[in-house]
């Protein structure tokens, strides 16, 4: 276990705490029992809410970690905080759609539940102001956002999570159907995947029965909001057993 000692509230967000620590490369992120969605329109507290998504959000970076991802993750510390590489985060959020549901089947008309022939991604400005709207790559270089090299590296890197996710995830009978990631770059200069990876951020979808196992069992007043975040826990802690 990390030494690192909690300092100073850099930033609190709608599920996280940012906090410094005596390492200025480091900052220790602790997960908050909060849901949010629609962006902050509707707004919950569940009692361990925060553990589970700390519990998967750090098994899964740990496992990238391992298959050569590099990453913001450094350890988990206890059940609700992990320490990570203190990154400078780009204002983008990259999102892979697998199967189509959620905003896709609003925008377009398409039909919900199709298995898409390769992966879609899609970029979207990061600003609650203007509800992280859609965007093209050429929005993200011409006003500055990320440079070009950047973001070939981060559409390398997403396709290779990408191929990771789905892989572990079948492994375990669950669908990757859709996710989202956010990048950063640490104070050495190197571009790093950040933020979390959890049922917050993902859409996953039982093999089997097809019930949903994330955030859309709040977003849609499905109930059994913490036991479908409990079910994914419990299939990725007994990997490997």
């Amino acid at each position: 276990m990390s030494q690192a000692a909690q300092k100073s509230l850099i930033y609190e967000g709608k599920a996280k705490r940012l906090y410094s620590t005596d390492d200025p490369n480091t900052v220790l992120i602790e997960y908050k029992d909060s849901f949010t969605a629609f962006n902050g329109e509707k707004r919950a507290e569940m009692s361990g809410k925060g553990r589970l998504n700390n519990l998967i959000s750090s098994a899964i970076f740990d496992y990238l970690a391992k298959n050569g991802v590099p990453v913001h993750f450094i350890e988990r510390v206890d059940e609700v905080r992990q320490l990570a590489a203190r990154v400078k985060i780009f204002p983008l959020e990259v999102v892979v759609r697998n199967i189509t549901t959620g905003s896709i089947v609003k925008r377009l008309g398409v039909a919900e539940g199709m298995k898409l022939p390769r992966s879609l991604m899609e970029f979207y400005y990061k600003d609650d102001a203007l509800k992280d709207p859609l965007i093209t790559e050429d929005h993200a270089l011409l006003f500055g956002w990320a440079a070009e090299a950047d973001l070939k590296t981060i559409k390398e890197i997403t396709l290779r999570v990408n191929d990771l996710l789905k892989d572990f995830f079948e492994s375990i009978d669950i669908m990757l159907v859709d996710f989202k990631l956010e990048f950063g770059r640490d104070n050495d200069g190197n571009l790093l995947l950040a933020d979390e990876i959890s049922p917050d951020t993902c859409r996953f979808w039982d093999v089997l029965t097809g019930d949903r196992l994330d955030k859309d069992r709040f977003r849609k007043n499905l109930g059994n909001v913490l036991d479908a975040y409990e079910e994914i826990w419990r299939r990725i802690s007994r990997m490997g057993k």
